[in-house]
C-alpha cells in the first residue's frame, strides 16, 4: 500500500507538469516521458540494493531538470515553500539569525538586531551542533534552519561550540521583523538618505515612512541606495515608483507566453512628490526589483541612477501549485521598463548545450533606446548608471573569494581578536589589516579556490587513483604553491573593493545590518558624490535633461 502511494505521488506530480509542458510539446511525447520515468522510478523502488528516499530522488530529479533552464526555475518541497512565505512576507517566527548548512556544519551567518538570537548572545561564527534533542551532524536532509522556527512565545534550546568552548542557549522565539529599510537619515540639512535592502511586503510601507521622517526634518533632496538589494516583489516597485511618478505611467511591462500574463503594470494613485531631486544607488547585486525601480526613474527622467552597472535580471518568476504542499517557481516572462528595454543580461534561451556556457549580451551590438526627455539608454547587461563609479574588473581569484567563506571567516576571527573595536561610525580598516586577510587566507581552512584549483586538485586525484601520483608528488606541490601564489597576487588588483567587503562583513557580524549602513553613511565616497551632484542641482538637472 505504502509503495503504490508513492508512485500515486510521483504520477500525479509529474501529470501537473506535463500539463505546461504540452502546452509546446506534442502530448504524446510528454505523456510518454512521463512513463518512462514513472516505469524506472518503479523499478528503483522494488529491486534496487538499497532503501531509496522518494521524496529526495524527486526533489534531486526535478532541480536537475530544471537546472538545464535557468537559475530561478526550481522546485520546492514543503519546507521550501513555507521558507519562500517567510522571505517574501517580512516576518516569521523564530530566533532571528541566518544560518548556513554545509559539511553537517549548521553555522551561524548572521544574527538580527533587537531579537531572541541577539539577546541571547549568539553570535555569527557559532557553530549549533545540536537543536533541543537532534544532533545536527544526525540530521538527514536540508531543512536543520525549519528547527530553528515555531511559533511566538515557544522556546527552543541551541548548544552551540565557540571557538573550543560548549555553550547552551534556551531561547524563546518571537514573531520575527525583517525591516527592509535599517537606516536612513539627514546627510545635511537638505539631503536625506535611505538604505534599502529587499522588497518584501513591508517594503512600500517602510520607504513611506523613512520618506515622511525625513521630510520632517527638512528633506529636499534625496538618495535611495539599493546597493546589494536583490529584488522581490514586483507590485511593491510599482506603489514606491508611484511615490514620484504621476498616475497613470507604467513602470514595467512583462511579456509572457501565456497572454494574461502579460501585463503593463501602471501606478494606480496620486504621487506624494513629484518635485524632489532623486539620486538611486546601484551596483552589481542590485537585481531584479531594484533593477526595475532603477530603470523605471532612470527612463522617466525621475532620478539620477549612480554606481556600477546592476546585476541583469530581467526575468519574472511566478509560483505553480503542486501535489502535497509543494511548488515550482518558474520563469515565466520577461519584464520591460517605460523605454522598451530589458535588462536581462544572460541569455539561457541560446545556452550551449555541449559546455552549459550561457551566452552574455554582446556589448558592441545592444539595442538603442530612448528616456522621456530623448536620452539614450540600451538593453542587455543591467541599468547603466547616467553617473558611473569606475572600479577595475574583478579578478578572476577576486570572485573566487567573493564567492567563498574566506571573508566571513576572517570577519569572525577578527572580532574575536579586537574586543575593543571602535564604534561603528569610527571603523577602519588599515594596510595592515589587508596583510593580516591575506594571510589569514593562506594559512587557515576555507572554500577560496579559483577553478583551475578546483580542477587541479580533481586530476592529482584521479592520478593517485591510478597509481601515477607518488612521481608527480614533488611536481604537484609547485604547481599548486605557485597556482596559490598567483592567486593571492592577482586579488590586489581588487584590493579597495576587497577591504569594503571585510569591513562590510565585520561591521554586520558586530553592530548588524544597522551599524554597516551607519559607517558607509560616513564614509563611503559613492554616497558622497550623490550628495555632491544634489547639492549642485544645475548640474543634476543637465544630466537629467
Amino acid at each position: 500500500m505504502k509503495t503504490t502511494k508513492r508512485y500515486a505521488i510521483i504520477t500525479t506530480l509529474l501529470v501537473v507538469i506535463s500539463i505546461t509542458v504540452s502546452f509546446k510539446s506534442d502530448f504524446f511525447e510528454v505523456a510518454k516521458q512521463i512513463e518512462i520515468y514513472t516505469s524506472a522510478f518503479k523499478e528503483l523502488n522494488m529491486y534496487y540494493i538499497d532503501e531509496i528516499n522518494p521524496s529526495q530522488l524527486t526533489s534531486d530529479s526535478l532541480n536537475k531538470m530544471l537546472k538545464g533552464l535557468d537559475p530561478y526555475t526550481n522546485y520546492y518541497d514543503e519546507q521550501a515553500v513555507e521558507d519562500a512565505k517567510i522571505r517574501s512576507r517580512g516576518s516569521y517566527g523564530g530566533i532571528g539569525a541566518s544560518s548556513s548548512f554545509k559539511d553537517k556544519e549548521l553555522i551561524v551567518r548572521e544574527v538580527y538586531q533587537n531579537t531572541p538570537a541577539s539577546e541571547s548572545g549568539l553570535q555569527a561564527g557559532d557553530e549549533i551542533i545540536k537543536i533541543d534533542n537532534i544532533i545536527v551532524k544526525d540530521f538527514e536532509g536540508k531543512a536543520i534552519h525549519s528547527l530553528m522556527k515555531g511559533l511566538p512565545d515557544t522556546k527552543v534550546t541551541l548548544t552551540i561550540k565557540r571557538n573550543d568552548e560548549i555553550l547552551v542557549k534556551e531561547i524563546t522565539r518571537a514573531t520575527i521583523e525583517i525591516d527592509p529599510v535599517p537606516f536612513h537619515k539627514m546627510i545635511d540639512s537638505e539631503v536625506g538618505y535611505m538604505a534599502f535592502i529587499k522588497f518584501n511586503k513591508k517594503a512600500s510601507k517602510r520607504v513611506k515612512e523613512a520618506y515622511d521622517d525625513l521630510k520632517d526634518q527638512g528633506m529636499k533632496k534625496l538618495i535611495i541606495d539599493v546597493r546589494g538589494n536583490p529584488g522581490g516583489l514586483l507590485n511593491e516597485v510599482v506603489k514606491i515608483v508611484n511615490y514620484f511618478v504621476e498616475k497613470d505611467q507604467i513602470v514595467v511591462t512583462t511579456k509572457a507566453k501565456v497572454k494574461k500574463w502579460s501585463s503593463a503594470y501602471k501606478t494606480r494613485k496620486e504621487p506624494i512628490d513629484l518635485e524632489i531631486p532623486l539620486v538611486i544607488l546601484v551596483n552589481g547585486r542590485s537585481a531584479s526589483a531594484s533593477e526595475i525601480l532603477s530603470g523605471a526613474l532612470q527612463d522617466l527622467d525621475r532620478a539620477v541612477v549612480i554606481g556600477e552597472r546592476s546585476y541583469g535580471k530581467g526575468l519574472v518568476q511566478r509560483t505553480r501549485k503542486l501535489p502535497y504542499g509543494t511548488q515550482m517557481k518558474l520563469t515565466i516572462a520577461k519584464y520591460y521598463t517605460p523605454s522598451g528595454r530589458c535588462i536581462q543580461e544572460l541569455d539561457y534561451t541560446n545556452r550551449d548545450r555541449k559546455t552549459g556556457i550561457v551566452p552574455k549580451f554582446d556589448q558592441k551590438n545592444r539595442n538603442l533606446f530612448k528616456t522621456k526627455n530623448g536620452r539614450k539608454v540600451y538593453d542587455g547587461g543591467g541599468v547603466e548608471p547616467d553617473v558611473k563609479i569606475e572600479k577595475p574588473a574583478k579578478s578572476i581569484a577576486t570572485k573566487a573569494l567573493f564567492s567563498s567563506d574566506a571573508i566571513f571567516k576572517f570577519s569572525v576571527n577578527y572580532i574575536k581578536n579586537h574586543p575593543n573595536m571602535a564604534k561603528a561610525e569610527m571603523f577602519l580598516l588599515s594596510a595592515t589589516d589587508y596583510t593580516d586577510f591575506i594571510n589569514f587566507i593562506k594559512t587557515n581552512k576555507t572554500s577560496f579556490k579559483t577553478k583551475t584549483e578546483k580542477e587541479f586538485e580533481k586530476a592529482f586525484k584521479k592520478a593517485e587513483d591510478e597509481k601515477l601520483a607518488i612521481s608527480l608528488s614533488e611536481s604537484y606541490t609547485k604547481l599548486k604553491n605557485d597556482l596559490k601564489a598567483k592567486k593571492i597576487a592577482d586579488l590586489e588588483i581588487n584590493k579597495t573593493e576587497i577591504l569594503d567587503r571585510i569591513s562590510d562583513e565585520i561591521l554586520k557580524q558586530k553592530y548588524y545590518k544597522k551599524g554597516m549602513y551607519v559607517h558607509k553613511f560616513t564614509h563611503d565616497n559613492v554616497i558622497k558624490k550623490a550628495t555632491d551632484l544634489l547639492n549642485t542641482i544645475k548640474k543634476y538637472n543637465k544630466i537629467l535633461k
